[in-house]
């Protein structure tokens, strides 16, 4: 009842809620440079070959940044506006005449597609539904049947919460790695967390920081210790990943696509916030369920935040009109970046970058993920 409660009222926009333990774990800290990095395992990554499909994606640096003031119309982004913004930021990136040969640039009638939403603030800053519908639309006009589609983010419970659910979305699969069962339990009459059997301990992100966590947490972490295994909805169950994150800050930072394929995807994430946020953010992507499988990104910038993120508080959340489209999640990024950190400073929150506030980025293009130098990006402008 408490953890129902406390969605509820996330959701709708209640900020001064005691934060339950799972939540306060997600929130990330002040981004610093730091010089007691804890070990981990990304050796191991490097190591295995990419494919032909692994970031940075078929057009590496290139972002695509769509602006339409108006398109949210008393708070909520208008459909058909943002369809034809998606429209034209997708012919844009390709190059193409036809929408259709634009998807198909990226998935197949055969893919499972993966669309990892975020619902983590509540109704009020989710990826919004004018987005992840148009994505459908586009997909199913390129072939793609919905039966071949997935929703899907770290926790089931939000999904439900913020609207993505079977009614609204008919004939797509809705689903996440933490979960309960009908009568709002987390455990099998077995005494096993639902959410064991959505984890594949193939696949794992490694960090010498031991993750503990009391009778409250567990069940939003599956699991303690020094692994953090990626969701077998990655893994086994998508063939192709659209990200889908909210235009939103991380302190001086950013939450964006490389946050919401990280942290969306692991288990045992509190441990990692305080000395690996920004090696976490970089390196979970740089492993072959993330980095192989994630083709497109599609930041929502229709509504975001420049303050209080990742949670939404009211007063700092505003109208970017804004969709940034590439396949390079670390150049998506870095442009993000730099409209968020704009508006800080035209807010008063900040009067300069802070140092370090990039470190993710830097460490994503040392993997090779993408481009963090600004001065190396392609931004179109529609």
């Amino acid at each position: 009842m408490y953890r129902r409660k406390f969605f509820k009222s996330l959701s709708a926009g209640s900020i001064g809620l005691l934060l339950p333990p799972m939540i306060k774990a997600a929130e990330p800290l002040a981004p610093l440079l730091r010089d007691d990095v804890p070990a981990t395992n990304i050796a191991e990554a490097r190591a295995i070959p990419r494919t032909r499909d692994s970031m940075p994606g078929k057009y590496p640096g290139k972002v695509i940044k769509t602006v339409r003031p108006g398109c949210v119309v008393d708070g909520k982004p208008d459909s058909d506006t943002v369809y034809d913004m998606l429209k034209s930021s997708m012919l844009r990136l390709t190059g193409v005449a036809n929408l259709k040969d634009a998807w198909r640039q990226f998935v197949d009638t055969s893919d499972i597609i993966g669309l990892k939403v975020n619902p983590i603030a509540g109704k009020m800053l989710a990826t919004s539904h004018a987005l992840t519908q148009a994505v459908v639309r586009q997909l199913e006009e390129a072939g793609i049947s919905r039966a071949n589609m997935v929703i899907w983010d770290r926790r089931e419970m939000q999904l439900a919460e913020t609207g993505y659910t079977s009614e609204n979305y008919p004939g797509i699969k809705i689903t996440g790695t933490e979960c309960e069962d009908a009568n709002g339990g987390y455990y099998t009459p077995e005494g096993k967390l639902y959410g064991e059997e959505r984890i594949d301990k193939d696949h794992y992100f490694y960090a010498d920081v031991d993750g503990q966590y009391d009778a409250e947490t567990i069940p939003f972490m599956i699991n303690g210790g020094k692994y953090s295994y990626f969701s077998k909805i990655c893994t086994r169950q998508v063939t192709k990943i659209i990200n889908l994150p909210v235009l939103k800050n991380a302190g001086a930072s950013v939450t964006l696509c490389m946050k919401n394929l990280a942290y969306g995807t692991l288990t045992n994430t509190g441990r990692l916030h305080e000395k690996l946020w920004h090696e976490t953010s970089a390196y979970a992507c740089a492993f072959p369920p993330l980095r192989d499988k994630a083709v497109l990104n599609i930041v929502d910038g229709l509504i975001g935040c420049f303050d209080g993120g990742p949670s939404a508080n009211p007063q700092f959340i505003c109208e970017y009109n804004t969709l940034l489209v590439g396949t390079d999640p670390v150049a998506v990024d870095c442009i993000g970046y730099g409209i968020v950190l704009a508006k800080r400073i035209e807010e008063g929150k900040q009067k300069e970058e802070r140092p370090g506030s990039t470190r993710f980025m830097e460490l994503a293009q040392e993997l090779k993920l993408g481009v963090a130098d600004r001065s190396k990006i392609e931004l179109l402008e529609i």
